[in-house]
């Protein structure tokens, strides 16, 4: 036993030997490697101290189902009647992740989804100090935000923010964050892709791809180069494990940088809006309008009272540059857009069968989301009053993770403590499928059909968790 593992022993030394015994010329080759080594060991411990750890509490409101789960079945709570199951009782959800400090002052760049809806937010810093933090703004329709240390902790050590336009493909990167809770880890992988866009995540995407390990904790975390600067935030991992499966997402720096700036401005994110809907150029649509070539995006429509309206831009005209960078995608000119904000003035090369032209003109505050988008249905509203709905759209698909074939209904997003939706056992994240026997398309149907059946039973369809069940309440 002895003699195998001497063996071993030496079997595993006969590389480091050969090396050692080699001519000049083979040590000569080995020292780039060392060298690499070294700078990238030299990057992690430059950054390792401005990553941190953000636990963020939040409040949820529950129902008390632990007697029994047949108490959870339409027939019981019929039989029993509503109050049996008694007041809603709050309880405090934790949950981890990842930030970045970007300033000496305390100002942390994390991702909204881990701070989101928090009532307490934790800081643990590399040199194990705990301080709380609050949060000066979120912008979730790209992911970012923003939070501040209290108390005005000294000898912070803030990660310098690089450029992410400078990021080329093969390129090598560090993700570093707390994955599982195991804090301030650090993987290697290389940059895998650019301009990642249309994957369903969030709104504003232009994510850098990469193959570093990316695991649930990382998120918020800082994804840095070689240099030791802030390239990325990592955000999202694309899996059918749940785990790191060689794709994850980080959020380009110079994106996190402009709605940090509107953050710490005004609290929120006021972005551009054009007036404009745009699509991809693809050759088959080139032919079609008469272009030699497919570069740029189409303007598919022009809102009418808008600076592209008064600027003369018209559908089916082609924009090939936005402040002379060449416009490559639809998404790419969205979010050149939104990025500038209101108030920016912008120069558009458009191309038409007139010709080329340039256009200057300045940018408007996007518009608010219609109001009507969601529908509150008061507290003293019938059996269902106290909850708010909303339409089956990408956020609520997204948000409450409803499967494909729910393709219409009124998606519950909010339902008030004590309320007679409560007391009826509806949750966050419930679908209102049919009513009466009738499918609903979306909050407006119900409400409309809700109203008109006074005095009748309420029949509901409800989607919940993979099943769907029925619900009779008397009016």
């Amino acid at each position: 036993m002895n003699l195998s593992r001497t063996r071993n022993q030496i079997l595993l030394l006969l590389p480091f030997l050969a090396l050692l015994l080699a001519p000049s010329p083979a040590r000569a080759e080995a020292a780039p490697a060392l060298s690499a080594l070294s700078v990238t060991s030299d990057a992690a411990e430059k950054c390792i101290g401005g990553v941190v750890n953000i636990s963020s509490t939040r409040v949820v409101t529950s129902r008390d189902r632990s007697l029994s789960p047949f108490f959870n079945e339409p027939f019981f709570r019929n039989f029993f009647g509503q109050d049996f199951f008694g007041v809603p009782r709050q309880k405090r959800e934790k949950s981890l992740g990842s930030g970045v400090i970007v300033s000496t002052d305390g100002l942390i760049l994390t991702s909204s989804h881990v701070v989101e809806g928090a009532a307490e937010i934790v800081v643990t810093l590399a040199d194990k100090r705990e301080l709380k933090a609050k949060i000066v703004g979120t912008d979730p329709r790209s992911d970012v935000a923003l939070v501040r240390l209290q108390g005005k902790p000294k000898d912070l050590q803030p990660i310098p923010l690089g450029d992410s336009n400078n990021l080329r493909l093969g390129e090598v990167v560090l993700a570093i964050g707390n994955p599982f809770g195991l804090s301030h880890t650090v993987t290697m992988g290389i940059v895998s892709a650019k301009g990642r866009a249309n994957m369903g995540i969030v709104d504003y995407e232009d994510f850098i791809q990469t193959d570093a390990a990316i695991n649930p904790g990382n998120s918020g975390g800082a994804l840095i180069n070689l240099r030791g600067e802030l390239v990325g935030i990592n955000t999202a991992i694309l899996s059918r494990s749940g785990g790191y499966q060689g794709i994850g997402f980080a959020i380009p720096v110079n994106l996190a940088r402009a709605v940090m700036g509107n953050l710490v401005r005004s609290g929120k994110v006021i972005r551009g809006w054009l007036g404009v809907t745009v699509q991809d150029l693809d050759p088959t649509l080139a032919r079609a309008l008469g272009l030699a070539e497919t570069g740029g995006v189409l303007i598919s429509d022009v809102t009418p009272g808008s600076s592209a309206a008064a600027a003369g831009l018209k559908r089916g005209q082609v924009v090939r540059k936005f402040n002379g960078e060449t416009i490559t995608s639809a998404t790419r000119f969205r979010q050149n857009v939104a990025a500038f904000g209101a108030g920016s003035s912008i120069e558009l090369e458009v191309v038409s069968k007139d010709g080329n032209r340039k256009i200057k003109l300045t940018l408007e505050e996007m518009p608010a989301p219609p109001a009507d988008s969601t529908v509150d249905l008061p507290i003293d509203d019938g059996p269902l009053g106290g909850m708010t709905l909303a339409p089956v759209s990408r956020l609520t698909r997204k948000k409450y993770k409803l499967p494909e074939q729910i393709l219409a209904g009124a998606v519950i997003i909010a339902v008030k403590p004590a309320s007679s939706a409560d007391q009826a056992g509806l949750e966050a994240g419930d679908v209102l499928l049919e009513l009466n026997k009738k499918e609903l398309s979306d909050p407006a149907d119900f409400i409309e059909r809700y109203h008109t059946s006074v005095g009748q039973d309420q029949l509901l369809l409800i989607y919940r968790d993979g099943s769907t069940y029925y619900l009779v309440l008397r009016r």
